[in-house]
Order: C-alpha cells, then sequence, then structure tokens
C-alpha cells in the first residue's frame, strides 16, 4: 500500500499536462474538492417514533443544506430488495445492540470500496459522536486558518511510541516548514485564490485517544484500515488536507523522515492535476459548510473538479487576494 501511495504521489508530482496552475494542492483541494459524502444507512422495521423521525430529519436537513457531507438512505428491512443492503444489514442483525432502528455509516475510501466506519441505535448522543467531535473541529479550525495540512495522529496503547512517534513527527514537520517553498505565481492570472484564508506553509499534529467516546468515528475509520496496529502498540498516522481529505492511514513504524517529506512535498507543490477523483486518499465526515466558510454568503465559488459542484459568481466577480506573511 505505501509502494502504491509512494507511486502516486510521484506521478501527481512530475505529470505534466497542458493544464497546470502554480496554486498548491492543499489550496487547490480546499477551494475546489467538494468532499465525498458518507452514507448514512437508516434501518428500520417501516416505523419510526416522532422522536426518531426528528432526529432523521435533523440530519436530513444537515445533508439538504451542505452543514455535513451525508447522504442519508432509509432501508426497510421487512421489503428492501437492495441485496447489499439486506447484507450489510444481516452482517449486524446478530449483535446485541442491533435493535432497530439502527445506524450504519460507511465512507467510500476508493473506486467501489466502502468501510463500515460507525454503527449503532439511533439516538441523539450517538448522532452528536458521529457528526463531529473535539479533534474534528480543531481540524476545520486549523484548515480555515491556512493550515497546509494536518496530521491526525491516533495514539496506541504503548504510551511511549505514541509520544516518541509525536515529537518525531512534529520535529520534522517543524524542520519542513523552514525548507520547502510554496510555488512561485500564486495569484497570478490562472492561478487566482478565491478565498481570504491566509496561505501559510504549516504543519499541525492533533492527538487522538482511542478510548475517548467522543472520537469513536475517527477510531474506528482509521484503525479499520490496520486493525491489529493499536493493540500491537503502533500509532498510526493520517495526514489530511483540503476540505478533511486523508491522503493515507500510515503505521508508525514505517513512517521515516523521508515519507513524511515526500507527503508534505505533495501537499505545497504546484496543483498539477485538478481532478479529485485521480488522487490518492478518502474524505472524512465533517460538519462544516465549506462554501460558506470560505467563499460567504454570495462569495465566489470556484467551479468543483469532481464533477459534481458548479460555479456561482457574485456580482464582484473572483477575488485576487494578497499572500499574507507567513509563508517562506
Amino acid at each position: 500500500m505505501m509502494l502504491k501511495l509512494s507511486c502516486m504521489l510521484c506521478f501527481s508530482l512530475l505529470v505534466s499536462a497542458s493544464w497546470f496552475c502554480n496554486i498548491p494542492v492543499f489550496r487547490y483541494a480546499l477551494e475546489r474538492w467538494r468532499p465525498d459524502n458518507c452514507k448514512i444507512i437508516l434501518f428500520t422495521d417501516g416505523k419510526l417514533t416522532s422522536d426518531h423521525e426528528d432526529l432523521v430529519s435533523q440530519l436530513e436537513q444537515a445533508q439538504h443544506l451542505g452543514k455535513s457531507n451525508i447522504e442519508i438512505i432509509r432501508s426497510d428491512i421487512r421489503s428492501e430488495s437492495n441485496r447489499e443492503l439486506s447484507e450489510l444489514w444481516n452482517s449486524f442483525a446478530e449483535r446485541s445492540d442491533a435493535s432497530l432502528p439502527y445506524v450504519v455509516a460507511r465512507s467510500s475510501v476508493g473506486p467501489g470500496k466502502l468501510v463500515n466506519n460507525w454503527n449503532g441505535r439511533l439516538n441523539p448522543q450517538r448522532l452528536v459522536e458521529l457528526l463531529d467531535s473535539p479533534v474534528r473541529k480543531k481540524l476545520i479550525e486549523r484548515t480555515l486558518a491556512g493550515d497546509s495540512s494536518v496530521w491526525l495522529l491516533l495514539k496506541s496503547n504503548d504510551p511511549i511510541k505514541s509520544k516518541e512517534t509525536k515529537s518525531r513527527l512534529q520535529a520534522e514537520l517543524k524542520k519542513l516548514e523552514t525548507e520547502l517553498e510554496l510555488p512561485e505565481g500564486i495569484g497570478e492570472p490562472g492561478s487566482e485564490l478565491h478565498s481570504e484564508v491566509p496561505l501559510f506553509l504549516r504543519f499541525t499534529v492533533l492527538e487522538i485517544d482511542p478510548t475517548d467516546p467522543k472520537e469513536q468515528y475517527l477510531t474506528k475509520l482509521i484503525t479499520g484500515f490496520h486493525p491489529n496496529a493499536i493493540a500491537e502498540g503502533d500509532p498510526l498516522v493520517v495526514p489530511v488536507f483540503g476540505r478533511g481529505r486523508a491522503l493515507e492511514v500510515i503505521p508508525a513504524s514505517r513512517l521515516d523522515n523521508g515519507l513524511i517529506g515526500d507527503l508534505a512535498k505533495f501537499f505545497c507543490a504546484a496543483c498539477s492535476c485538478q481532478v479529485k477523483e485521480k488522487n490518492p486518499g478518502f474524505d472524512l465526515l465533517l460538519s462544516v459548510d465549506w462554501n460558506r466558510e470560505l467563499f460567504g454568503e454570495d462569495g465566489f465559488v470556484p467551479k468543483q473538479e469532481d464533477g459534481q459542484g458548479q460555479a456561482k459568481r457574485s456580482p464582484n466577480g473572483p477575488k485576487l487576494l494578497t499572500i499574507p506573511s507567513g509563508k517562506k
């Protein structure tokens, strides 16, 4: 998997095409790549109480208003004709907590590949934990503050290895902040920035405690790639950029300074491939209206290069912004 990722990064960094811009990958992704939806599947026996219906309505409202990247799918187990959904419910039906209504969250982690990263009975507290968490709030905050990428560190049951991984990661990223350079020509025609988010060459490390009940969505999603790593004392590292695009889940035992440098260079290099699906990674479930945060209520929204979004333009057109101090 790591070899495949390295090859994809090299291709992305070296490819030469007729289209090219000088916007760094992390900023191009932030302004132009709409995140994939997390599928929230609600299994019922055809009946919902008024309280449950209110909860589902809240989810559907968040979906329709773009406040969370989710897609609500209702499935009546008595008459479900979709074989995939029937098999999915059967895989949970024998569990002790599998009383209806039951929710399963599934994320896309590659073409045609879905992972179940959260499941449980429909109740208000569990849905709050699914849609948001302290670490995800901080990730959004750092991204909108201009960070190039945020590196999630899921701690293992070995506190010494977790501490060593964090120290090594922070030290190498701090060094890279002084060594790397952002592309020249940012802001020139063809390489305009459309939001007022500052542009910095800066990296942040956020720790996740796998025993924290508020972080079970992230914990289950991340450990799904390496189920035995945490128990074996191997922390997991997830570099995230753009609108919550996780590039890869990397066991700390495989993460050396060379790979950290390659990943950081990928984030900060000029974007040479505008189509999101041709880049590695998968999207986290985040509760944020990205377009509103980036461009305001009536601001210019650049064409989104995932085949899904459409641009809208304010009367004043796109903004040509001055790049703030702080980048090399």
